[in-house]
This record gives C-alpha cells, structure tokens and sequence, in this order.
C-alpha cells in the first residue's frame, strides 16, 4: 500500500479509537448532560473515520468526497473536545488525534 494511505489510514484508525474511548469515558462524566455534544461528535466522527477508512484502503472513487466530510467531522469533533480538554484527558487525547486526522484528510484530498 502506498505509503500517503497507510499514514491516512493510521491517522484515521487512531481518530477512531480516540474517539470511542472519549464517548465511553464522557459517559462516565458525573455530568454527562453537559457532554451529551461531545458524545455526539464522538460517535460521528468514528463511524465517518471508520466509513472513510475502508473507502480509502479500497480505492474507491468517493474516497475522495468522503475525505472533505471527515475533515469537516473532525474538526467540529476536534473543536468540541478542546473545549473540555483542560479538565478531562480523554477529551485532550480525542481533541489531539481529531486535528492529526482532519491535516491527514485535508492531504489526502490535496493529493
């Protein structure tokens, strides 16, 4: 596999679990209405990177369509978790491995 993939597909599986573990431990929050956004987009934004991963590994022609939205999903994920990032590390981490995935996406679109 090309070697720009297996970086985006890196990125995007990270993103991933970042991503799903940020949900669980949100739900876990003593407040978690006040997380209910933060586990939304966390949701979203694994199954677009998990939907954008396969896409990618088998060279489909929406691949790159799909690439626009998970950056957008990303940074709106990103954007949301930075928010709860200073107090909670599991929004930090999620916050982190959002915008490598997002500058990830945005290259393989430029690409």
């Amino acid at each position: 596999m090309h070697q720009q993939n297996q970086s985006l597909l890196d990125a995007l599986n990270a993103c991933i679990a970042a991503c799903e573990h940020c949900a669980s431990a949100c739900l876990q929050e003593e407040d978690v209405k006040m997380m209910a956004r933060c586990i939304s987009l966390d949701r979203d934004c694994a199954d677009i990177c998990a939907l954008t991963a396969r896409l990618v590994t088998r060279g489909s022609e929406h691949a790159q369509h799909l690439l626009q939205e998970c950056a957008e999903i990303c940074k709106a994920c990103g954007d949301e978790c930075e928010k709860h990032g200073a107090h909670m590390q599991h929004c930090k981490e999620c916050a982190e491995a959002c915008r490598r995935c997002e500058q990830a996406c945005r290259q393989g679109v430029a690409a």
